[in-house]
């Protein structure tokens, strides 16, 4: 398998592009490219052997097993930018009430699988939610976002703490389980957590912020304090990824969205080794579930996020696709990684985008998205358009990818 850019004709990897959209009533065929097979890793090949036919694409294509088509989904695919949830959010105002609400957590996380049909339904939530549950109270302001009334920042605030409850949290494992019912098999139900140190800049900081100083000095000043910190959320972490597995969930996204602010040597020592005890704990309760693990601003920590032994590393979208991939090589799925911008332009330039994107990825391992979530304003006829393309991919051709423009503007 090639990875080298893309010309701006083609790229031979290996994925047909239709040009007539198939309907949302896809149903995947088989896959005829054989010849790729033969480069497969023993992890992927022994992956493939003990898998379910009956598991959903992405599942498959983050396991490495070979599929007609990448499976796609967008993170914060259930959000503002769909009418039909600021018209939701207008009669139920409060983001705790809605993400925290079985029914109506539930009613939003259809709300794009039932306009786009994507190959993953997230469950709507938020990496914050669990925080109650293990003794960090918080709240989220209209302007301020989340506010930590209490931060920790000493040995006696380490005290309010406690094992997490998850009891408390039943509206998730009530939310999965319907929402496993009501998609089924025909497309994966994704759950996710916050990484420890992510959440612990929350935690320490006492909500958002641009700077990180006071948990970045933490690290020189108080290390024993962080690391019982840290310590205290991995272990409510990886008990919170298997109550969403066993609740339904087919695969679980750990999002360390600021573990990008540290240096990679840092991110070694204060993110690394807590997602790395995360990833044991729960492949030995979950060994099929696969693991996605994403950070925002990940370019200099590709090969270090494969070192935690996840399934699927996300890439943003500032990593070129073919770069990512060459870096990590093939024994491992990775996930992304259009610009969420890219979804303002005119249709043809974001089908040109997808197509790039897929080509350099290659034809197994990849689940189609953005490289970060979708953002505000986003036309929805923009995502309808990105899940259509998704779907008129076939595995017995190469990509053709033309510019659009000028010539040579696409590459």
């Amino acid at each position: 398998m090639g990875f080298s850019t893309i010309s701006s004709s083609c790229c031979g990897v290996g994925w047909r592009y239709s040009s007539l959209f198939t309907p949302l009533n896809f149903v995947p065929g088989s896959f005829s490219g054989a010849a790729s097979s033969q480069k497969q890793s023993r992890s992927f090949i022994s992956a493939h052997a003990s898998a379910s036919s009956s598991d959903p694409l992405l599942v498959k294509a983050a396991r490495g097993e070979l599929v007609n088509r990448p499976p796609a989904w967008m993170m914060r695919q259930a959000g503002r930018y769909m009418a039909v949830y600021r018209k939701l959010a207008e009669k139920y105002p409060s983001f705790r009430e809605r993400s925290e609400t079985t029914d109506l957590i539930v009613q939003i996380s259809l709300q794009p699988w039932e306009a786009f049909r994507p190959d993953g339904v997230i469950i709507f939530s938020d990496i914050l939610t669990p925080l109650p549950a293990f003794g960090v109270p918080f709240d989220i302001e209209e302007v301020r976002g989340p506010v930590i009334q209490s931060p920790i920042r000493s040995e006696q605030d380490l005290k309010a703490l406690h094992p997490i409850d998850l009891e408390q949290l039943q509206f998730v494992g009530d939310s999965l389980k319907i929402l496993r019912k009501q998609v089924g098999e025909q497309a994966a139900v994704l759950g996710f957590v916050g990484a420890p140190w992510t959440i612990a800049t929350y935690i320490v900081e006492g909500g958002t912020t641009r700077t990180y100083t006071t948990i970045k000095s933490m690290c020189h000043t108080a290390p024993a304090l962080l690391r019982s910190l840290l310590s205290h959320l991995t272990k409510a972490i990886a008990e919170y990824i298997i109550y969403q597995v066993e609740s339904g969930a087919h695969c679980i996204q750990i999002f360390d969205s600021w573990g990008g602010q540290l240096p990679p040597h840092m991110w070694e020592l204060w993110s690394k080794p807590y997602i790395d005890e995360i990833v044991r704990t729960v492949k030995q309760k979950c060994p099929q579930t696969p693991l996605v693990l994403y950070i925002n601003g990940n370019g200099g920590f590709l090969e270090r996020m494969k070192g935690t032994g996840v399934d699927v590393i996300g890439l943003d979208w500032t990593v070129d696709m073919a770069d990512g991939r060459k870096r990590l090589g093939s024994d491992i799925s990775i996930q992304g990684n259009v610009d969420p911008a890219c979804l303002f332009s005119p249709l043809p330039a974001i089908t040109n985008e997808i197509k790039r994107v897929v080509s350099n990825a290659g034809m197994k391992g990849h689940i189609l998205n953005l490289g970060h979530g979708v953002l505000v304003g986003t036309p929805e006829e923009a995502v309808a358009h990105f899940f259509d393309v998704a779907r008129s991919f076939d595995s017995d051709s190469p990509v053709k990818i033309h510019a659009v423009g000028e010539p040579n503007m696409v590459a």
